[in-house]
């Protein structure tokens, strides 16, 4: 009797195990894409809103932009990837 349930979860630890050995096989790493970064030359004066600075990069033909700190400025900087 006992090993009639033995042969019968077989099949399902195998079963088991090509699961797990599927979804490893699944999840591969992907390379993400480097973000370059280059200071915006028509935005003028201290950067305090993301979304102005992505909207002047826009018409330097640049996709976003961001501000961040440069020494104690505050500075415009388009993203694209590169």
């Amino acid at each position: 009797m006992a090993s009639t349930r033995r042969m019968a979860a077989a099949p399902a630890v195998l079963l088991l195990l090509l699961l797990l050995v599927a979804t490893e096989m699944g999840t591969m790493k992907t390379a993400e894409a480097r973000t370059c970064l280059s200071q915006s030359h028509k935005f003028k004066g201290t950067c305090l809103s993301n979304s102005n600075c992505a909207a002047v990069c826009r018409t330097e033909n640049f996709p976003d932009g961001e501000c961040n700190t440069h020494l104690v400025e505050r500075k415009c900087y388009c993203k694209r990837t590169c």
